[in-house]
């Protein structure tokens, strides 16, 4: 009776509680989340985007390509030396060959070579395959400085983008005077700092590619050598 008579002598109180109430039934707006896709960030990037995701097709496909070659020639036959040897002690040549050609290795080519000149100077031996082994290192270094090249041609035309999307920045305040706001300016600074973003991420991975690529070659390298001068070695024991 006495709530009764409160709302009957305070109408604006009554109407206040009332809206309240209905405002708090009222769903609470939920904030808008905004998102952009790698491919919206890439447009935004403007046309310095193009040769930076140019050159990332291109260091994939060369670091793929190399990779899978120098893993082939990196295996090695552990029993392959030891038959070499076993063949030349024997006096086997013939059988020594056709293991070589039977065999796509880097050190079976090498050691080819060496069996080919057999009956000459130990130095002429040693040079022809130095000579081979010289050739295989080319053919498993072919287009690996492409990787090098990517990797410092990417961030500069990131850096590019840059300058370019800030005097495009710089441009567009100039010509707005007075009415200047950040969706103006939006463009510019997109392409500033996303031809930066995929300039850098490209650079790096490119060198971390060639620097896991000329480690593998160095290897090898390694390898041939060793298997040179252990076929050097032989041609200084009896045979039997």
């Amino acid at each position: 009776m006495n709530g009764v008579l409160l709302q009957i002598m305070n109408p604006a109180t009554a109407v206040a509680d009332t809206a309240q109430q209905a405002i708090n039934v009222l769903p609470k707006a939920q904030p808008t989340e905004i998102s952009l896709s790698i491919w919206d960030l890439a447009i935004k990037g403007g046309p310095i985007m193009i040769p930076i995701v140019l050159l990332s097709f291109v260091a994939i496909y060369i670091f793929i390509e190399r990779f899978i070659v120098i893993r082939k020639a990196s295996k090695e036959d552990i029993n392959f030396m030891n038959n070499i040897r076993d063949f030349m002690l024997s006096g086997r040549l013939d059988s020594a060959l056709s293991l070589c050609r039977n065999n796509p290795s880097p050190i079976a080519r090498m050691i080819e070579k060496g069996l080919q000149r057999l009956g000459k100077p130990l130095g002429d031996i040693h040079a022809a395959i130095e000579n081979v082994g010289n050739l295989e290192v080319s053919k498993l270094e072919r287009n690996i400085s492409l990787l090098a090249t990517v990797s410092g041609a990417a961030p500069m035309l990131g850096f590019l983008g840059t300058v370019t999307g800030m005097v495009q920045a710089f441009y567009d305040m100039s010509m707005a005077g007075n009415n200047i706001d950040i969706q103006l300016l939006s463009s510019g600074i997109y392409q500033a700092m996303v031809t930066t973003v995929a300039g850098l991420i490209v650079g790096i991975v490119a060198y971390l590619c060639y620097n896991l690529l000329a480690a593998r070659i160095s290897k090898i390298v390694f390898t041939l050598e060793a298997r040179a001068t252990e076929f050097m070695d032989l041609l200084h024991e009896p045979a039997k």
